[in-house]
């Protein structure tokens, strides 16, 4: 598990051919594992710019990104190309990449517990800093760049992002603020079988919306207040309605592996990956793919690895591979990219936190979780959910649920401690029911008198 990247390096050739629809089912099925053998991976993003100038870099200019990824190498990272770039890093912590506006990505290791993926974001974030500090960059903790417009940053020399950047502005007017603009934090987990799968993508798509309160961090847009905690999370609701959202589904009787390939089939594709390029395939039919009548390579009939790739190509608010991906928070600081997955890991890696989460949401209608989904980037942890709660009475009793979680695991560091102080940052958030978000608006109404370039010294890491 872990991060499966995004960059593909072999020819696209070399995996067998899909036979059937047990095929692909197997990537699910595949994925199950005894609890013994679950794993914790985290990816977090963070946006990069000039310390001189708060400028977003290139990646070919002096100093910028190219020259990132080559001052990490001495680390023990390995260079990954597509053609002529180096677009990625390899190295026993995961892989380094860069997403379209050269936002750099840590997609960790698969690890057994979350001191180990906490240490594993500190090497990373030591050695980012050490390379930032002598090319003069540094890196900004947010959800969505605070000042930027598009056209202030650079794209990154990737062949998918070409296509997905046509594509984005035909099916949403926000797609492209998705890809240039934010920053995210993420954890992806495993399952044990699919009725197990099943209770976990439930109950973690269900309390979405409050992982997107407690890390809301995204409250400005082009230099103002955009009237959002979350803008990176609203941004989701105009990107491409065929491949985001709440997945109704998801709840309804007979949900599994199934079902989730009967929407993955219908959901419109991007590309495919050919002899080390991407063929645009942007809006064609996967299923027209498995009868070898795709127009982008007619007569080819798609192969394990496209399958693969076009499950990435989808961004619900929770996303199946062969493993669960947490995709609802905001980037931000240290702290909290070692709380995200000690969050989701305390609620669905022990049996009764699981069973109890799942007592907290399993009477919310469809109709909840549009309303809930659609008014948290807003409203954070004042919203309303059913029954009359706010998120913040709902998230200080989700919380207690993940602290006994983590307490059960019993998972100790070397010096006693259990994982159950990872949840320290954003214990504080639901306790005072105050935001990420809604701090850094007091501090822009306030102590930086509406200055935004204040945010690069505050946020930085």
């Amino acid at each position: 598990m872990g991060a499966r990247m995004s960059t593909r390096t072999a020819s696209g050739q070399e995996d067998p051919l899909i036979e059937g629809r047990d095929d692909l089912l197997s990537i699910f099925a595949n994925g199950e594992k005894p609890r013994e053998r679950w794993r914790v991976g985290t990816e977090h993003e963070k946006f990069v710019y000039w310390l001189k100038d708060h400028r977003a870099p290139s990646y070919e200019e002096p100093g910028g990104i190219h020259a990132l990824l080559i001052g990490l190498t001495k680390y023990g990272w390995e260079p990954v190309y597509e053609g002529e770039n180096v677009i990625a890093l390899a190295g026993p912590d995961g892989n380094v990449s860069l997403e379209p506006a050269g936002q750099l990505e840590l997609s960790g290791a698969p690890l057994e517990n979350l001191h180990q993926t906490c240490a594993e974001t500190g090497r990373h974030l030591e050695q980012v800093k050490a390379v930032g500090d002598r090319l003069g960059l540094g890196y900004l903790g947010l959800g969505f760049w605070p000042d930027k417009t598009r056209a202030d940053l650079p794209i990154m020399p990737k062949g998918r992002y070409e296509i997905m950047l046509r594509h984005m502005p035909r099916v949403g007017s926000l797609g492209l603020d998705m890809m240039l603009r934010t920053c995210t934090i993420q954890a992806n987990l495993d399952y044990s079988s699919e009725a197990d799968m099943v209770k976990k993508f439930r109950v973690s798509l269900a309390l979405q919306p409050l992982a997107t309160a407690i890390f809301a961090n995204s409250p400005f847009t082009e230099g103002k207040p955009n009237g959002f905690l979350s803008f990176r999370s609203h941004i989701w609701t105009d990107t491409d309605p065929h491949r985001t959202g709440m997945l109704p589904f998801v709840f309804e009787d007979g949900f599994g592996y199934e079902r989730y390939a009967d929407y993955m089939l219908d959901v419109p594709m991007y590309f495919v990956f050919r002899d080390g390029g991407y063929v645009d395939a942007a809006g064609q039919s996967f299923r027209d793919f498995l009868k070898g009548e795709l127009p982008a390579l007619p007569g080819e009939k798609p192969r394990l690895g496209d399958w693969n790739d076009h499950l990435s190509t989808a961004f619900p608010e929770v996303r199946l591979k062969s493993f669960l991906e947490m995709r609802g928070a905001d980037g931000g600081p240290w702290g909290r990219i070692c709380a995200l997955p000690a969050f989701w890991v305390g609620l669905l890696y022990d049996q009764t936190a699981l069973d109890a989460a799942w007592d907290e949401v399993k009477h919310w209608t469809i109709e909840d979780h549009h309303r809930i989904r659609a008014e948290v980037p807003r409203l954070g942890l004042k919203a309303q959910g059913p029954r009359g709660r706010t998120f913040q009475q709902l998230g200080q009793q989700i919380l207690a649920i993940a602290d006994a979680g983590l307490s059960a695991r019993a998972r100790l560091n070397g010096t006693g401690d259990s994982e159950q102080g990872y949840l320290d940052p954003i214990r504080e958030i639901v306790e005072s029911g105050k935001t990420p978000a809604e701090r850094l608006l007091d501090k822009y109404h306030g102590e930086w008198g509406g200055d935004i370039s204040r945010v690069y010294e505050d946020m930085r890491f």
